[in-house]
């Protein structure tokens, strides 16, 4: 049986083909089912099974084998169509039209076919991204008369545009005939849905000199209809013509406006919404759509004439309403066009009026006079919006999104740690709903504020009382810090601040008290400046967040003496310490004494600084010295749980405190340094010696998991201190040879499941910092760790994935400050380098790829400076051009294409500055003039085989095109952009990643334009311009 269906030579069996399908979807055994599959692949991996496929379609009833058919012709289609002889292209262009106009003539057998109709429809468009317009000009004619009876390059779209703007005149006018004459719903939904997706093609004369505008609109008020006509109006709405069409533009939506209001009454849009049908909520969503684009394209001929502008109003306050609809995706609509709509407002009086006087006075205009003595115009469109813009302050406050998130959340041995978490869709919601209320209070300072108090009010008399209710009111209040002047900020903010600690007076309950507690905490961090004038606030109790955030901003506040005070403030909070620290949890303290850290950093009489850095740590010094002391009468209490909690509590409040202080650290470091060697090395035994002993699962016992985290913090301690070190470099040094030892042989000799990663960070700090100093240690260092890690990391991509990232990070630090280093390798040494290099880039892990491609291109260019580099590029420069083609046209590695480019354009470049030839002189017979040449011909073979799908005249025209444009880097980039969406590879993909490096200059220029803008940048992200002095 098997066999006679896999002999093609003559017409395939169809009702046996038809039992083997039923049995493969069967619920006969599985070896009936296996057998099944098996022929089935055979049969579809056969180049001449798509000749059967006709034969199939015509003779089988069974949807399932049909549908087998058109998968066999769907891949030929894709894969092998321009292989193929003319006559059969084209008969299977027309066997498939005729049978989807046949299927589609009658509603009964439309009905029927649906599913395999709509199949034949993808077929037909697989077809069509091939041959249309240039093999088959007359689609459209030929579509329409039987009617009656991927991802594109930028050329290919004009392309189709054109042909489809010669064509469109059967298609439109065949849809008027239908609406016209038809009276069957399913039809008039088919050319409603059809209109819409030609709308924002056609040539506009059909739209406006035809009686298209008037049909929509006949159907817009039949609920049936209503949907569909209101896509093709907001398709209508989108399209952007001068004034040529203005008058047609009011009729359409006065008419509309008109309607409209007797289908949906503006005061009912939330209500409507949350008690609809699906059906009826898709409407409030189109609207939304609608309105947008409308206001977006042709606000402006509405406002022109007082006759419009009621209708335009009406319209804003249906937006408003929609604006208000429980429901994420409207809501971004709404909020994207209201944001487009405030800043063209905002930048018209930015540029009406001086510089000075927005810093001093934000935007409240006075009715200055113009030229001619009347209202500028951009005042009367304040004046004219001044009721929706008032509005939109309300919703802006009621629904503003949450800023970020602090977790509590317990870490592997039990402690409380913070944890920020980013909701990236919420903070890019609040980032736009933040701008956006920077620009309405800009409008008018005095309303924003109004609208605030009077939400607050309503906060305290009960009526609007709610845990989301005060959140969004205090998120909102803490959006807008610094875009009013500093005095009209001030006397807001105590208005604010006292109707809070009011509220908190007279709510009742814990829960309630905290969470009012919390936001005017919230409130409070965002004001610097409130802070700085009003600094005794920050005497208060307050929760540690926002005291790190405060203490940041106003640490020399600290230092200095103030008025009425007997001695600074870090003194007095020193001489409390362990009271004030008494009640508060491990994680709290840390962040309390990074704090105090950052004061002490601003005091700049060196004794007091240390003698205040002496009084800070002088708990847990006392209990370290305690510890260490017990430990040399018997080292045994180090294996005590609550011990080894200790010791992990002292080393987290030293690192806490080295983050802040910097280099000012060295006396305290000093005093625990060589111990906590001691106590690392001797974890670090304990650690290998329970793995080894009890197998992989120890290292997930309780125990070692703390033993390891003493020996996280104390690298990380030694790597934060040495990063801060920076003006003393000196300092940082001396403590890199009692290291060696303890922690970098200790990596080497332990089993692998206890390296800590942190190790390899920390050396890649100190190379970092102590560049060219480090030369002659490079290689212990990398006799220590490189060939253990490369044995732990390259098994596969998914083990010791922390390991993975810090290797390459290390190996980067040698190579961009220790390249000497690498040239002193064996040829074994250097042949493993580049290998792991080459090993990292074909990472899919962005990081590593991207660190691995960075160091690649460092050390390809020191390589090219160094005197050796014709023995290097004679060695590496295939096998590197290999490598990196493979990522470049493999769509995983999308991500890396700027530093693939610069790679390729490295190697291209490098290739005429070198003196020996590249090719091996005994294996290639044809003796090339040169390596330029050499390399074209190698490209285009190596290109040739990879892209078998592309001729060989495009491939030598794509490598051509790369050697002439080598030297000017946007053209090369663009070349090869290009290559990459013409081949199958990349078509149909999201490749957004080709452009990022185009997206960051975008950035940067964004950057630039928010600075100008008082508040744009909330002053609490702003770091140096706002730390006092």
């Amino acid at each position: 049986m098997a066999e006679k269906l896999r002999d093609l030579s003559q017409p395939i069996d169809v009702p046996l083909l038809d039992a083997t399908v039923a049995a493969f979807y069967g619920t006969g055994s599985k070896e009936e089912r296996n057998a099944a599959d098996q022929i089935l692949r055979d049969l579809q991996n056969n180049p001449d099974m798509w000749l059967q496929v006709v034969h199939i379609l015509q003779n089988s009833h069974n949807l399932n084998t049909k549908f087998f058919a058109l998968q066999v012709l769907e891949s030929v289609i894709k894969y092998r169509w321009n292989a193929l002889p003319t006559e059969q292209r084209d008969g299977i262009k027309n066997y498939i039209s005729d049978v989807i106009v046949q299927l589609s003539s009658n509603e009964a057998s439309f009905r029927q076919e649906r599913l395999y109709v709509n199949k034949l429809n993808i077929i037909l468009v697989q077809v069509l991204k091939h041959e249309w317009p240039a093999r088959w000009s007359s689609f459209v004619p030929d579509l329409v008369a039987a009617a009656k009876s991927s991802e594109m390059t930028q050329q290919k779209i004009k392309e189709l545009k054109s042909s489809l703007n010669s064509e469109f005149r059967l298609i439109h006018e065949l849809c008027l005939y239908v609406l016209s004459a038809t009276q069957r719903p399913e039809l008039i939904r088919a050319t409603l849905a059809t209109l819409h997706a030609f709308l924002s093609w056609i040539p506009v004369g059909f739209i406006f000199e035809s009686p298209l505008l008037e049909t929509l609109l006949k159907f817009f008020p039949m609920a049936a209809y209503r949907n569909l006509t209101l896509q093709c109006l907001t398709e209508v709405a989108a399209l952007q013509f001068g004034d040529f069409y203005n008058v047609q533009y009011v009729k359409m939506y006065t008419i509309f406006m008109m309607q409209l209001q007797a289908i949906l009454p503006p005061g009912t849009i939330p209500d409507a919404y949350a008690n609809g049908s699906s059906e009826e909520q898709a409407f409030i969503q189109n609207l939304a759509l609608f309105f947008t684009s409308f206001f977006k394209n042709h606000m402006r001929i509405l406002e022109a004439s007082p006759e419009n502008r009621a209708a335009l109003l009406l319209g804003l306050e249906y937006l408003i309403g929609i604006s208000y609809v429980d429901d994420t995706e409207v809501f971004k609509v709404c909020l994207d066009y209201w944001n487009v709509f405030v800043l063209e407002l905002f930048e018209a009086h930015n540029q009406m009026e001086p510089a000075a006087s927005v810093n001093m006075m934000g935007l409240q205009a006075q009715m200055l006079p113009g030229v001619d003595g009347t209202i500028t115009a951009v005042q009367q469109r304040r004046q004219l919006y001044s009721g929706p813009l008032s509005k939109l302050r309300m919703l802006m406050i009621c629904r503003m999104a949450k800023p970020e998130e602090v977790l509590i959340v317990e870490d592997e041995n039990g402690n409380i740690v913070r944890e920020t978490m980013k909701d990236n869709d919420v903070l890019v919601q609040y980032k736009i709903m933040r701008e956006t209320l920077i620009y309405l209070s800009h409008l008018d300072h005095e309303d924003t504020e109004q609208q605030m108090l009077k939400k607050l009010s309503k906060q305290l008399n009960g009526e609007d009382w709610s845990w989301n209710n005060l959140n969004t009111l205090c998120w909102a209040i803490g959006s807008i810090s610094g875009s009013m002047v500093e005095e009209q900020e001030n006397r807001f903010l105590v208005m604010v601040i006292r109707d809070l600690l009011n509220l908190c007076e007279i709510t009742k309950g814990k829960d309630n008290k905290a969470v009012i507690a919390s936001n005017i905490m919230y409130v409070v961090g965002q004001y610097p400046r409130f802070l700085r004038a009003h600094w005794k606030f920050l005497k208060t109790d307050m929760a540690c967040d926002t005291f790190l955030k405060i203490v940041q901003k106003c640490k020399r506040k600290f230092v200095t003496q103030q008025v009425g005070e007997n001695e600074p403030f870090v003194s007095e909070l020193l001489s409390s310490l362990a009271t004030t620290i008494g009640d508060l949890e491990p994680h709290q303290i840390h962040t309390f004494y990074e704090s105090v850290g950052h004061m002490i950093q601003a005091e700049s009489d060196n004794t007091k600084r240390d003698e205040y850095l002496k009084r800070l740590m002088s708990l847990p010094n006392q209990k370290w010295a305690e510890i260490i002391g017990q430990a040399s009468q018997s080292i045994d209490i180090l294996k005590n749980q609550d011990v080894i909690r200790s010791v992990l509590n002292i080393l987290q409040t030293n690192t806490s405190v080295a983050s802040s202080l910097g280099p000012h650290f060295f006396p305290q470091i000093s005093l625990v340094f060589l111990d906590m060697l001691t106590v690392y090395r001797m974890y670090s035994e304990l650690v290998s010696s329970t793995i080894a002993e009890g197998g992989p699962f120890a290292s997930r016992t309780s125990f070692v998991k703390l033993l390891r985290s003493v020996k996280r913090e104390t690298l990380k301690l030694i790597e934060t201190f040495v990063d801060k070190a920076e003006d003393l470099p000196h300092i940082g040094k001396q403590f890199v040879p009692p290291m060696m030892d303890p922690i970098l042989a200790d990596y080497a000799r332990n089993v692998p499941d206890a390296r800590e990663s942190e190790v390899l960070s920390l050396f890649a700090t100190i190379i970092n910092k102590y560049k060219g100093e480090m030369l002659e240690d490079v290689p212990r260092i990398f006799e220590a760790v490189f060939q253990c890690t490369l044995e732990m990391i390259t098994k596969n991509f998914e083990d010791y994935p922390e390991h993975r990232l810090k290797f390459f990070s290390l190996l980067r630090a040698i190579g961009t400050h220790c390249f000497q280093a690498l040239i002193q390798l064996s040829s074994q040494q250097l042949k493993l380098v580049i290998d792991s290099i080459n090993w990292a880039f074909r990472h899919t892990e962005r990081n590593i790829a991207e660190t691995g491609l960075s160091l690649l291109l460092e050390i390809l260019k020191n390589f090219q400076a160094s005197g050796f580099q014709n023995q290097f590029y004679k060695t590496y420069f295939l096998n590197i051009e290999q490598e990196i083609f493979a990522v470049l046209t493999d769509t995983f590695h999308k991500p890396g294409f700027k530093l693939h480019v610069l790679v390729l354009q490295h190697l291209f470049c490098v290739v005429d500055g070198l003196t020996e030839p590249l090719w091996d002189a005994s294996s290639v017979p044809f003796q090339y003039t040169d390596n330029a040449m050499f390399v074209r011909d190698y490209t285009i073979k190596l290109l040739g085989s990879s892209f078998p799908n592309m001729t060989p005249i495009e491939v030598t025209k794509f490598v051509d095109g790369l050697l002439s444009s080598k030297h000017d880097l946007p053209s090369f980039k663009n070349h090869i952009r290009d290559f990459l969406v013409q081949s199958k590879e990349f078509s149909a993909q999201d490749n957004k990643d080709l452009y990022a490096e185009e997206a960051a200059a975008q950035r940067e220029r964004e950057r630039q334009r928010m600075l100008a803008i008082p508040g744009l940048i909330a002053p609490s992200e702003l770091q140096d311009e706002m730390v006092d002095s």
